[in-house]
């Protein structure tokens, strides 16, 4: 029994310029104000009547973006009774909205065949060259199809030769996967586990909708992000929203802890290892047994470190994927754990590797899945939020500390003020403004002068004094002033850029790291990592 064969296809101006040849001139007239010239195509047809003059369909589904008379007329003189939907597009070149109209007609279609043994073709060569694209998109993807294309009254179908990456889009979103894929389009309250971020900027859903899924999956995360955007606050709420969070959650802070003391805080140690241990003491690695060990700046282990939790991170042939095997500072017998890894750095790790500061096969052990978690500056939108919520909780913390405390809040002005601001120090930075504001301030409602305030009293403040409020004259020099701001913003793009030239141009608008690099000369610029 052969498929019930089925086309679709846009309607074309060259197909109505090939149907009004045939038409009254009324018609040839209507048809001359949408298409222009009404002059007949080479081989007389068009291409929708040229494929079907070469290749039986059981069901013809058309396009249009016409007028209704046009498309009743387009009907009668097509034949075959064709299906005829109306698009009603703003914008013939606008993928977004040709891709809904595709898609919309195409799963009405197929909808409809179900059950049904049929054959779907899409002719490629009515239409704009956006209405072909997002063709090939579906066809390659959502709606298997062959492709067809015509010229000049002859008729061939098309071999498209490659594979995309959506072709197993459908079926993933078949499973239990499903309920991810939208994530992105959620605000972070609206995900369990990840109520405690607060934002509704893309870049942050983004950043959400990527660790909620991984959150699934016991599979090694690395977070990165500059200081302050947050890290182990998004580790706790990946491991809230996976199967371990009834577990304990470990964080290691690597940069924190004195490298001879490192190995003893992740491994454990036995009793009498080294001076001071007077009993045996399980490491994290034993604490966060089936749960999640968090290694925030993990990029600040030494090599001998690094080689040793390269080591512990091998899989273990026949065991699961978070199975562990580690000795504890003095043992001779290694212990087991089953600790899911999460690992957060604020550097480039892939410069550091190139470097030579840290070990390439640590480094994909740690980042099977990473995470680039966005500082405060790519979501200014969700500055006047968070400030909010952090203000909320400092209310609450000094109410219990203090009866009588009255509760401070952000004027108009000073919510605009936190959104102008850099923040180059983040959510950390804009925390310890606020408190220290809250303290200082006598009003109940903070102003802005209360926010520059506080942010003149912190490390490297000078740094960022108001370059328009200097007072002119008593030696100021104009050049100089120009020079010193330059010079602020070449340092902060080589340190945002991690020293990659190329990078820091682009953060700056410079066309090339050449122009760039010669800037940095004449100024005498060092940066920091």
């Amino acid at each position: 029994m052969s498929a019930f064969r089925v086309l679709a296809s846009w309607m074309g101006h060259t197909d109505l310029r090939a149907m009004a040849a045939t038409q009254s001139k009324p018609v040839r007239e209507q048809v001359a104000a949408i298409v222009g010239d009404t002059t007949p195509p080479k081989g007389g047809m068009g291409p929708v009547k040229t494929l079907l003059a070469n290749e039986p369909f059981d069901r013809v589904l058309l396009l249009s973006n016409y007028p209704a008379t046009i498309n009743r007329r387009f009907a009668e003189w097509l034949g075959g009774n064709p299906d005829i939907r109306a698009a009603g597009l703003t914008n013939v070149t606008d993928y977004g909205e040709i891709f809904k109209v595709a898609d919309r007609e195409l799963r009405t279609l197929t909808s409809h065949l179900t059950g049904k043994q049929f054959e779907l073709s899409i002719l490629l060569s009515p239409g704009t060259p956006a209405m072909a694209a997002v063709w090939v998109l579906l066809g390659k993807s959502k709606y298997p199809a062959m492709f067809w294309q015509t010229f000049e009254g002859k008729a061939w179908k098309t071999d498209i030769p490659f594979d995309l990456a959506v072709d197993y889009v459908p079926e993933l979103l078949r499973g239990p996967d499903s309920v991810i894929q939208h994530l992105a389009s959620k605000s972070p309250q609206e995900v369990e586990g990840f109520e405690a971020i607060v934002g509704n900027s893309k870049a942050i859903r983004l950043a959400v909708g990527r660790a909620r899924k991984a959150a699934l999956r016991d599979v090694p995360v690395l977070l990165m992000g500059e200081s302050g955007t947050g890290k182990e606050l998004f580790a706790r709420a990946i491991h809230a929203a996976s199967h371990r969070k009834r577990g304990p959650f470990v964080p290691v802070n690597c940069a924190a802890i004195p490298r001879e003391l490192l190995e003893s805080e992740l491994f454990g140690h036995k009793k009498g290892a080294f001076t001071g241990a007077v009993r045996d003491r399980a490491g994290a690695f034993g604490q966060a047994n089936g749960g999640m060990l968090f290694l925030d700046e993990v990029g600040e282990c030494d090599p001998v470190i690094q080689a040793k939790l390269l080591r512990v991170l091998q899989p273990l042939t026949g065991e699961g994927p978070c199975v562990h095997e580690y000795v504890p500072v003095g043992a001779e017998a290694p212990e087991r754990s089953d600790v899911r890894i999460i690992a957060a750095t604020n550097r480039n790790l892939l410069l550091a590797v190139e470097d030579g500061n840290f070990r390439e096969d640590l480094y994909y052990r740690l980042a099977v899945i990473s995470i680039k978690l966005p500082s405060l500056r790519d979501r200014k939108s969700d500055i006047p939020r968070i400030a909010a919520a952090i203000l909320d909780q400092v209310n609450q913390d000094f109410a219990e500390q203090e009866p009588g405390y009255k509760h401070k809040r952000l004027s108009v002005s000073a919510s605009a003020f936190v959104r102008r601001h850099v923040w180059p120090g983040n959510v950390r930075e804009l925390h310890n403004v606020l408190v220290q504001a809250a303290v200082m301030a006598e009003r109940e409602e903070l102003g802005p002068e209360d926010l520059a305030a506080a942010i003149a009293e912190t490390p490297d403040a000078a740094s960022r004094t108001d370059a328009m409020g200097l007072s002119l004259g008593d030696g100021f020099d104009l050049t100089k002033h120009l020079e010193h701001i330059q010079r602020h913003y070449l340092q902060r793009a080589m340190a945002e850029a991690h020293g990659v030239k190329a990078e820091a141009a682009r953060l700056l608008g410079i066309k090339n790291y050449q122009t760039l690099d010669g800037q940095l000369k004449r100024l005498g610029v060092e940066w920091k990592q």
